[in-house]
């Protein structure tokens, strides 16, 4: 299945990337470029004035997923691949992409149902479907059982690392690939919306009447196909969570989603009456023309690469041509991209408060 495009078009000059962390450039987290896009105008500040942008009344949403160690070395008919842990399925059953050895771009063509990729430590993958569809040849993603001592969690934290992309060329602690809000481990990349958040941001901003709810929802490997629609991931949305997001909207203030995976999750869980129940399990929920977003106002997000699925979800929040002067403005104002890069506040909906 093929999704529709995204309208958003731009270009970004090389060099846009963000090839280590903030902090090794001698930036606090909090001090990443924030684009903040309003339907009135574009402002450029840094990610510590969040505060200057949201009014009391206003509800941050977090995802509390905290990012696994999910990449191992593997090998193949006793050559070496990569192996990414996406997404848990039971406790021997995983959904995982393979990719060349070294962090390359791209994923192997040629996996075999049946076959048997050799793990450290003795443990082992057999391949058993394409997914989410079976019978696919030449998936990049697939189930596999996985065979090692004790369970699945504790082996990789002694055998895997981070999963790590071309762009950032050497590795980094894990500890780089965690938000402030990380408390359930379970995603194989980082909801990386949140990691300009630092402590002292989220109390001034609690301090000044913005209320902040969790949700959970690990995140699987994310791809670089242009119409490559998201996988299913599980989900969670507390029951707590969900009257505040009912109370904020009743009372006028906006409720904004920390990043494309809140903005699933909640949506996931919004009735076509409006309201948010609680709710978990797995969502497949594709944001854009055919479903519009029905309870998030705004959003705060990283930079995504022209094509990606993501954009449709952008989109579906704050309306093409916003999100399309934004990405504009962030190329020309050389904003660096992805997970340590810089930030974007989308504000389709003023605040009323």
């Amino acid at each position: 299945m093929t999704m529709t495009a995204p309208r958003t078009r731009f270009y970004r000059a090389p060099g846009s990337d963000a090839i280590e962390p903030p902090e090794a450039r001698g930036i606090a987290r909090d001090a990443v470029k924030l684009l903040v896009a309003r339907p009135d105008g574009v402002c450029h500040a840094r990610f510590a004035d969040l505060g200057d942008h949201l009014r009391p009344g206003d509800l941050l949403v977090v995802n509390n997923s905290a990012t696994m160690p999910a990449a191992v070395d593997g090998r193949r008919d006793g050559r070496p691949v990569a192996v990414h842990f996406s997404t848990r399925r039971a406790e021997r059953s995983w959904v995982v992409e393979l990719r060349p050895a070294g962090d390359a771009a791209g994923h192997l063509p040629d996996v075999r149902v049946g076959e048997r990729i050799e793990l450290p430590g003795g443990g082992a993958l057999v391949i058993e479907a394409s997914y989410p569809r079976t019978g696919i040849s030449g998936a990049r993603l697939w189930t596999a059982r996985v065979v090692v001592e004790g369970d699945v969690a504790s082996y990789l934290a002694r055998h895997g690392r981070p999963i790590r992309y071309s762009y950032v060329p050497r590795p980094w602690p894990l500890r780089y690939y965690q938000t402030v809000f990380a408390r359930h481990t379970g995603s194989a990349e980082m909801p990386s919306a949140a990691r300009p958040f630092s402590a002292e941001l989220v109390a001034a901003l609690v301090a000044a009447g913005v209320a902040i709810a969790p949700i959970t929802l690990h995140a699987g490997v994310s791809s670089a196909e242009a119409g490559e629609p998201p996988v299913p991931e599980p989900f969670a949305v507390p029951a707590a969570t969900a009257r505040l997001v009912n109370v904020t909207r009743v009372t006028g203030g906006r409720v904004i989603a920390v990043g494309t995976t809140v903005t699933r999750a909640l949506e996931s869980a919004a009735a076509a009456d409006g309201l948010v129940r609680q709710a978990d399990g797995w969502t497949d929920l594709v944001l854009g023309p055919g479903r519009p977003c029905r309870v998030v106002d705004g959003l705060i997000t990283g930079w995504h690469d022209a094509g990606a699925s993501h954009l449709l979800l952008l989109e579906a929040v704050a309306g093409p041509e916003l999100v399309g002067r934004a990405y504009r403005e962030a190329t020309e104002h050389g904003y660096l991209w992805h997970e340590f890069g810089d930030s974007a506040l989308l504000l389709p909906v003023p605040a009323t408060t």
